[in-house]
């Protein structure tokens, strides 16, 4: 009788033994499970963030240079509106307030380009004698002239003594007269004309050839942005008739061609059925 009332006796805490096991068991899964979510909410986040940071850094790469012109002005016309509105609730004039930011020299450069621009307001093609004209009026606005190396060369042809020319001086070819053979040559040499035969012997410096060299590239520049050829055209045939057209048939393409490329193939061998 002894024997079943001790099993009885232990078979209780063996069983409460099992089970505080078996619950320990579940909480460790559960903190598992939760620390498993918990992992997959932060890749979760970063995977978002990954992905937002690298459109964002895409978007910025695809900004040519038009759209960052235009973000600007779009800037400063921002920046104008607030100088604008902050000027009359002070109770001040926006355009004289903004004036005092010019000097006087500034204001008649201003004023002079403004009366050369309205000279030059006529676009219209006359001939290639009027637009070489007009393209070489453009270029003299870009010419610093030399004058000490003029100066020196005058000098030379009128026989004064070096550093005697300080500045321009149109009346002081009049002043002086060629007598020696080379103030004849130096004189032919500086005012040449027509009947000249001198030619060629020109050594241009090296800055001279710089300023030629940046007018070229600068010219070659502003050529290239006013080219009716895209930069993001992809090589190949023309399938397009406007840029619209371009960008849908790009998206056609994207679904479609690898269906289709065995069809145009044989179109273009002109072995289709």
């Amino acid at each position: 009788m002894s024997s079943p009332i001790q099993r009885s006796t232990e078979s209780p805490s063996s069983n409460d033994t099992d089970k505080e096991e078996v619950v320990e068991k579940k909480m460790t899964m559960e903190e598992r499970r939760a620390k498993l979510e918990q992992l997959k909410k932060k890749f979760a986040v970063s995977s978002r963030e990954n992905r937002a940071s690298l459109i964002e850094e895409t978007t910025k790469a695809k900004l040519s240079a038009r759209e960052t012109a235009r973000l600007e002005r779009q800037r400063k016309l921002a920046e104008t509106l607030r100088e604008k509105i902050e000027a009359e609730e002070r109770g001040e004039d926006v355009e004289r307030a903004k004036n005092w930011e010019w000097t006087i020299e500034e204001n008649d450069n201003w004023e002079k380009k403004l009366a050369r621009k309205k000279r030059r307001a006529d676009f219209e093609f006359h001939d290639d004698a009027q637009a070489a004209r007009r393209r070489y009026k453009k270029d003299l606005d870009l010419i610093k002239p030399d004058l000490e190396a003029y100066n020196k060369q005058k000098e030379a042809a009128l026989g004064l003594a070096p550093g005697t020319l300080t500045t321009f001086d149109p009346s002081s070819s009049m002043q002086a007269m060629t007598v020696t053979e080379q103030q004849r040559l130096a004189s032919e040499s500086l005012y040449r004309d027509a009947n000249t035969l001198v030619y060629g012997d020109n050594k241009p410096s090296e800055d001279a050839i710089d300023r030629m060299v940046s007018k070229i590239n600068k010219d070659i520049d502003k050529k290239g942005k006013f080219s009716r050829k895209r930069l993001n055209e992809d090589e190949g045939d023309i399938t397009y008739i406007n840029e619209r057209n371009r960008v849908f048939n790009k998206k056609i393409a994207r679904y479609y061609d690898k269906y289709t490329a065995e069809i145009r193939a044989s179109f273009e061998r002109g072995t289709a059925l």
